[in-house]
């Protein structure tokens, strides 16, 4: 490409003719403008395929809210649907405001990866609940509790792609540029904090009500706001564990790889509040619906 195509002034002098055929070969096409174009092609499809596959889940929800006659999200199969479809819903309102297609692959991955658990291990046909369930609180409570999951997943996906992007550019062995490439296309490590750093901090608002709802809905349903029941713990231990981070970051100073690391401890709390106490523990809570033999 000459000098005058590039947009400075010809060595001539600005009365110099330009050379016609200056301009990008057929090869710098194909090696620059033909795969962003590709890219971004594939980058649209997947971003409509996304809103689709969104839109069909949403509608899978609602037929199961009808077929049960009460809200969908009552037992751990229907926690883990709809927790999958509030991910997706989350990055999809996201990337709508602002470019956030690099976080696509990890966050529709892991909506599909619960979406196989659930059906597999934790079906369970549309039914009616106990009676301490029959109340509003299931919709509010369990509600606000699931869009806090669904946040705290896109948060976590946001945080190991900071980790992973800090860890190439810093020269990691096992992180090499040839081999990491495709990270290019994310921010740099520093936006990608401030982004989970938003997204955790609006989960949290809606996991402290998670909490406090889940407290007066024990005191209705049981007469105490309090009885240190495994669920109810270990909702508390999320809670902890993300005002830390929170407080550690705005306070302390606590940036980077640090703050990553926090975040991802905090979603493997939530993970572990989802499945390891349902599982594992005996309590108040132990109506999960998990299907036996």
């Amino acid at each position: 490409m000459s000098v005058a195509a590039a947009g400075a002034e010809p060595a001539g002098g600005v009365d110099a003719p330009v050379d016609a055929t200056s301009g990008p070969t057929t090869a710098d096409a194909d090696e620059t403008g033909a795969p962003g174009r590709r890219r971004s092609k594939a980058a649209g499809i997947g971003i409509s395929t996304s809103w689709l596959a969104t839109g069909l889940l949403l509608f899978a929800i609602v037929a199961r809210g009808f077929a049960a006659g009460r809200a969908p999200w009552a037992n751990m199969y229907e926690f883990a649907v709809v927790g999958a479809f509030v991910a997706l819903a989350v990055f999809l309102g996201v990337n709508s405001r602002r470019d956030v297609r690099y976080l696509g692959a990890f966050v529709t991955g892991l909506a599909v990866l619960f979406l196989a658990v659930a059906q597999v291990n934790l079906f369970v046909p549309a039914d009616g609940v106990q009676p301490a369930l029959q109340s509003y609180w299931l919709v509010i409570h369990v509600g606000v509790a699931i869009i806090a999951t669904g946040i705290f997943t896109v948060a976590a996906v946001t945080s190991l792609l900071q980790l992973l992007r800090d860890s190439r550019d810093s020269g990691s062995v096992l992180l090499n540029r040839k081999a990491f490439g495709w990270l290019d296309v994310t921010p740099g490590p520093v936006q990608l904090e401030a982004l989970s750093f938003r997204l955790n901090a609006v989960a949290f608002v809606l996991w402290t009500f998670t909490v406090i709802g889940g407290a007066i809905w024990a005191e209705h349903a049981w007469g105490r706001y309090w009885g240190w029941d495994p669920k109810e713990v270990w909702s508390f231990v999320v809670w902890i564990v993300f005002a830390a981070y929170l407080h550690a970051r705005t306070t302390r100073g606590w940036s980077g790889r640090r703050a990553a690391y926090f975040v991802l401890v905090g979603y493997a709390c939530v993970i572990f509040n989802f499945t390891g106490v349902n599982l594992i523990f005996n309590g108040l809570h132990s109506y999960s619906g998990v299907p036996t033999d």
